[in-house]
């Protein structure tokens, strides 16, 4: 009787060590991409924020040429000064 109770204590720890195993085994992996996820979000926020910038300034210059106040010249550089603008808040999200 004594032989039944250490082979089945034996086969309690094996299957503690096993699902202790299958447990720990899948979280290693999700920690790794979470990082890398969330580049990729920056990523894609910073693209959306500089494509946003690209409509806003196209708008701006369109309205700028159809107002007659300003020159051709102050309307381009309107333009610009929109892009750029959208390109420092873009590298801002990526550096966050």
């Amino acid at each position: 009787m004594k032989i039944m109770k250490s082979a089945g204590g034996v086969r309690m720890v094996v299957l503690g060590l096993a699902l202790a195993t299958g447990i720990l085994t899948p979280l290693t992996p999700v920690y790794s991409q979470t990082q890398g996820q969330e580049r990729r979000d920056d990523r894609q926020d910073a693209r959306d924020t500089r494509q946003t910038g690209r409509k806003d300034a196209r708008d701006k210059k369109a309205d700028c040429k159809a107002g007659d106040e300003k020159s051709r010249a102050e309307c381009r550089q309107e333009k610009r000064d929109t892009k750029q603008d959208a390109r420092d808040a873009a590298r801002d999200i990526k550096k966050q």
